[in-house]
């Protein structure tokens, strides 16, 4: 039996994923310091994903997971920067893989004033249900920075869809940024894995050493279900 037999279509999906994530380096272990200033064991950059054929794969992934949120909507929109490779990619295998047509947008960080001018490019959002992507949740600044220009063109926000939740709560309180921002937004926020499957995965990986000291990560920093 295969790596992936036996495992549901949900299970495929993220193993395949975290097998692209750490073949391309965009899943990385070892010491790194983040933003927070905590010492971390594992590292995620979508900034990693290089390749043509390694964002086809990023794209059928987010495709597939946006599948199984059970939301509709009618345009995926990339926050700038990283966001707007990885809504390309989803629209795209939206269409090759699932037949979905819907509509592709993002926005620039600074309003053009010549040409069409303005700060979003691409579908119309005007009474349009968005789904919103992005590589990691963070903070969630990128995201909030959106909502104004999203509201302002008369679209929908419903739901935010990344490709990791670190599970991890924030420097204040027991909650995940990605909790929190749920909780504010009020439409569902949710990734194609979390820490918890990174742990599953390296299990099967016999990758041990890595798990334990992700584990000891959760145990320390995790934030409450």
């Amino acid at each position: 039996m295969t790596e992936t037999e036996g495992k549901t279509a949900k299970e495929r999906v993220r193993h395949d994923f975290l097998a692209l994530a750490a073949s391309q380096e965009a899943l990385r272990f070892g010491t790194f310091t983040l933003k927070s200033g905590r010492e971390s064991p594992y590292f995620f950059n979508a900034g990693a994903f290089s390749s043509g054929k390694a964002m086809a794969g990023l794209g059928r992934a987010y495709a597939a997971s946006a599948q199984d949120l059970g939301v509709a909507f009618d345009v995926v929109f990339g926050p700038a920067y990283k966001g707007i490779p990885i809504a390309t990619a989803m629209a795209t295998a939206l269409a090759e893989h699932h037949g979905q047509e819907v509509g592709l947008a993002y926005n620039r960080k600074e309003a053009k004033d010549h040409g069409e001018g303005g700060q979003l490019v691409g579908a119309a959002l005007a009474g349009q249900r968005v789904l919103l992507v992005d590589d990691v949740i963070t903070a969630g600044t990128a995201i909030r920075e959106v909502l104004p220009l999203l509201e302002a063109a008369g679209a929908q926000l419903v739901a935010v869809l990344t490709a990791l939740d670190r599970q991890e709560r924030g420097a204040e309180g027991t909650r995940s940024a990605v909790q929190m921002l749920e909780a504010e937004l009020q439409v569902p926020v949710r990734a194609i894995v979390t820490l918890d499957h990174i742990l599953d995965w390296l299990a099967t990986e016999n990758q041990l050493g890595e798990q334990a000291a992700l584990a000891a990560y959760r145990a320390r920093y995790g934030a409450s279900s």
